[in-house]
């Protein structure tokens, strides 16, 4: 399929028969070996006159044999290409010709601000993204309010089994060790004050206003918002989000509004569940590593917390879902046609729904202050 002669200085190689993908074992090892015969000639010609069929991958090693001689410092040419092949062959040409760009040789003002500025066009973009996702919620809300027969309860109920009855295992699993791991750090250093028993306002008021409602969040955000994420995004891929608009249909009444819902239901039955499971985790630290038997710890925190503490956590909760269900479906539909782009918006909503839960936190904090609560 390739063979070769010596004409003067010139090393004459003719190609014949198929070469294709096909065929990869047979003719990669004869292109290796031309590659390594005849050093000495000052050029090189690969005739073409012969070949049946040719394909991409073909058409690939003969231009890879070309190069490397060309590297070698041998004059190559291609002759007797078929007419069918010429385009295939000038295409394949142009391929990696290019040069790689220089890396970059430092940073300048202009490299800082530019940085800043693409990162803040990203913000915006997102914010937008998330705005309208909103507003996209609310008028399908109001869809579904006008025309309750519309309303898909048994997604609803599908999805609240996942994100909410299936998490309830490892949500009291995290929380209770939470709960634990606060006691006992508690414990330790209120031992050198003498005041072990104030570890039980801690805990409570940390818990309740706090850290049960933070850790809940940041699980549901890693678990159900990347799977919501996942499954949107497949189901971009696969057109099926178009082909809802098709019918007719509109996606986010469909596809995102149970999802939000049965996260909004879910989040605030998880944080319950979960305080409990860390007052539980820090009352068996407490008598088990501080000595605080659990009757005074039940006395102490009856004394140390209040129906407020329980209610600031509450009231956090469905907001903190709100931002996890619909920053997962904004990055969920925004997938492109690729698992890389996929991974990457997965990713990405883990990332944000937990940043900006965190960041509402704070904005919450704030606002329980100023009223007193």
């Amino acid at each position: 399929m390739l063979r070769g002669s010596i004409e003067g200085e010139t090393f004459r190689l003719a190609a014949a028969g198929a070469w294709t993908a096909i065929h990869a074992h047979e003719i990669e090892p004869l292109i290796d070996t031309a590659t390594k015969e005849h050093t000495e000639v000052r050029s090189v010609s690969l005739d073409l006159a012969q070949v049946e069929r040719l394909d991409t991958f073909g058409a690939w090693l003969m231009e890879r044999l070309l190069r490397t001689w060309r590297a070698a410092g041998r004059e190559a040419t291609l002759v007797g290409v078929p007419e069918n092949y010429q385009g295939l062959f000038a295409a394949v040409e142009q391929v990696n010709k290019a040069e790689p760009p220089p890396p970059p040789t430092g940073t300048s003002l202009r490299d800082n601000l530019e940085t800043v500025g693409r990162s803040m066009a990203l913000v915006g973009r997102d914010t937008v993204a998330i705005v309208a996702m909103l507003g996209g919620l609310a008028v399908a809300l109001f869809r579904v309010v006008v025309r309750p027969q519309t309303f898909r309860m048994t997604s609803v109920v599908h999805h609240l089994d996942r994100v909410c009855f299936r998490a309830v295992p490892i949500i009291i699993l995290i929380t209770f060790l939470v709960g634990a791991i606060i006691a006992q750090q508690g414990i330790f250093h209120f031992r050198k004050f003498g005041a072990d028993v104030y570890v039980v306002d801690m805990v409570g008021i940390l818990v309740l206003r706090e850290m049960g409602v933070l850790i809940v969040a940041v699980m549901v955000a890693g678990r159900s918002g990347s799977a919501y994420t996942a499954e949107l995004g497949s189901m971009k891929m696969r057109e099926e989000v178009d082909a809802l608009r098709t019918m007719g249909f509109d996606p986010i009444e469909v596809l995102v509004l149970p999802r939000v819902i049965a996260l909004v239901i879910a989040l605030p039955i998880l944080t319950f569940i979960g305080s409990m499971a860390a007052l539980y985790g820090g009352g068996l630290v407490a008598w088990l590593y501080g000595g605080i038997s659990p009757d005074i710890f039940i006395s102490r925190l009856k004394e140390a917390i209040s129906l407020d503490h329980f209610e600031v956590g509450i009231y956090k909760a469905p907001f903190m879902a709100l931002i996890i269900g619909i920053v997962a479906c904004v990055e969920g539909l925004q997938t492109q046609g690729s698992a890389e782009s996929l991974g990457q918006q997965t990713t990405s909503s883990v990332v944000k729904s937990i940043f900006l839960t965190i960041v509402l936190d704070g904005f919450f904090a704030i606002f329980f202050a100023a009223i007193g609560k």
